[in-house]
């Protein structure tokens, strides 16, 4: 499971859908797309129309990866908390009914109106 308590898996910055397609593609079912993607140093988390995949590269090479699935329809609840003067980073939390609460750190410069479409738009 992923550590989502991580310190290193803070202040996501957006980044094109293809960064981590070529990983992603084997996984993703018929009709599922990738709609956002974010990454942080190395580690990063995608919207999909279907779920959310939070993706934890692991070790020194960085070929051991730990992917963690979280489809939209476990989601209750969502909190966002954007950026401000002192504050520089913006931050989403997530509670699902199987795996309780999760939050992802995002850089100031990140859309949060667009998350919060994403996740309104498939979690609804």
């Amino acid at each position: 499971m992923f550590d989502f308590e991580n310190p290193q898996f803070i202040r996501l910055k957006q980044k094109g859908n293809d960064t981590y397609e070529q990983m992603l593609l084997p996984l993703l079912i018929q009709g599922e797309e990738i709609v956002s993607t974010y990454q942080g140093t190395r580690d990063g988390i995608v919207f999909t129309n279907k779920r959310i995949i939070a993706i934890n590269i692991q070790g020194v090479t960085g070929k051991k990866k730990d992917i963690t699935s979280m489809p939209y329809n476990k989601i209750q609840a969502y909190s966002v908390e954007t950026s401000g003067v002192f504050d520089l980073d913006a931050e989403l939390e997530l509670y699902f009914s199987t795996i309780g609460k999760i939050r992802f750190e995002f850089s100031g410069s990140c859309d949060m109106s667009l998350i919060c479409r994403i996740i309104s738009t498939y979690a609804l």
